[in-house]
């Protein structure tokens, strides 16, 4: 692993070079974008995006947990979990990645 994270600010400069927008344009596209997807999401909604995935919003019930230091029972509230599933076409990116064919930059 590389140990880099990308950032909204490579995801801008991405889009600044391939698209051609200007710098602050592509970073309000970027962010547009993200927005999008997060509002969809906080509304319930699965959001899938051809070729890498789809996220979507499970509800987890309440249920009785054990604090790992003390053995102490603690109740965990019901809650909201963002899951994201790969498509097969990702997968399939990222195995031929480790097969030996260098990653994208």
């Amino acid at each position: 692993m590389s140990g880099s994270t990308v950032t909204r600010a490579h995801l801008s400069e991405a889009v600044y070079r391939e698209v051609g927008l200007s710098r602050n344009e592509s970073s309000e596209l970027v962010d547009a974008v993200l927005m999008e997807i997060a509002d969809h999401l906080a509304s319930g909604e699965t959001v899938k995006i051809s070729s890498f995935g789809s996220f979507q919003v499970r509800e987890k019930g309440g249920r009785i947990g054990r604090n790992p230091k003390t053995g102490e029972e603690v109740p965990i509230e019901p809650r909201r979990v963002l899951v994201f599933r790969a498509s097969h076409v990702l997968k399939d990116e990222i195995n031929q990645g480790l097969l030996g064919r260098p990653a994208r930059t």
